[in-house]
């Protein structure tokens, strides 16, 4: 088994939560001061484990102008997608929707990787970038 394989799935069960907390926080509270309480609490988690890192004596953070500037983006985009899922779930779109909308992001993502990072266009690769961009389609209506 790989060596990220665990850290996948650990992600795949976090980022599954955060939708659903998030369609059950979105009938309560704004958009705006939603996402802001979501990306906050994100920050004190972090921050939280680069203390335990500085505590523990395992602080081995590197950092460069290219990674922070790539870093603010992905916080852009982060920030973005929070608010874009606060406003579907507060204008009725299902829970249901957003393995579909987040296979479209895994299509973005796999066709960036082919072309930008050079990793090998697979069969799979492919048919899954095409059932996402049908699922996509397929979601509209």
């Amino acid at each position: 088994m790989a060596p990220w394989f665990w850290y996948a799935v650990v992600a795949a069960v976090l980022y599954g939560a955060h939708q659903i907390f998030t369609r059950l926080a979105s009938e309560h509270i704004g958009d705006g001061l939603g996402g802001f309480v979501v990306e906050a609490t994100a920050a004190v988690t972090i921050l939280l484990y680069l203390l335990a890192l500085w505590l523990t004596n395992r602080w081995e953070q590197k950092f460069g102008a290219t990674g922070f500037n790539y870093s603010v983006l992905t916080g852009i985009c982060v920030g973005g997608g929070t608010i874009a899922f606060f406003l579907l779930f507060q204008r009725g779109g299902p829970l249901s929707s957003v393995p579909v909308i987040l296979a479209g992001g895994a299509a973005i993502m796999a066709i960036a990787g082919i072309f930008f990072f050079k990793e090998p266009a697979s069969i799979p690769r492919i048919v899954g970038i095409l059932l996402a961009l049908i699922g996509l389609f397929l979601l509209r209506s």
